[in-house]
């Protein structure tokens, strides 16, 4: 598929594409006679994950290393830090989560309880 049907079936931009091949993250499979890029399926599941990941709060540079754990499966600092990272923001979500059970409950005090949760 050329750079403008990826780009549209991953919901990306062209110039989001581009960047990730400057990057070395998604490449291109051929090229035409005329210089146009054609990718494949890989390049699409490539780009699928690299969104994800970045919603779900990995950096750029985890993902690279992510991608790279493919070819060389020593990734265990960058998994252990990002599991400390998710495990941390799930307690504070869990903070605010009761905080604003509370001010359902109960309706905001002298101090609300969101701002005395995140202030631990």
């Amino acid at each position: 598929m050329r750079i403008s049907e990826l780009a549209r079936a991953a919901g990306v931009g062209i110039s989001t594409v581009r960047f990730y091949e400057r990057r070395g993250l998604v490449l291109p499979s051929a090229r035409s006679h005329g210089g146009y890029r054609h990718y494949d399926q890989e390049a699409l599941r490539r780009l699928k994950f690299i969104r994800r990941a970045a919603r779900l709060g990995f950096t750029l540079t985890e993902v690279e290393q992510l991608l790279a754990a493919s070819v060389e499966p020593d990734v265990g600092d960058v998994v252990g830090v990002k599991v400390a990272e998710i495990e941390q923001r799930m307690r504070d979500l869990e903070k605010v989560r009761l905080a604003l059970l509370d001010v359902a409950e109960n309706g905001v005090r002298a101090q609300c309880p969101v701002v005395a949760a995140l202030s631990d």
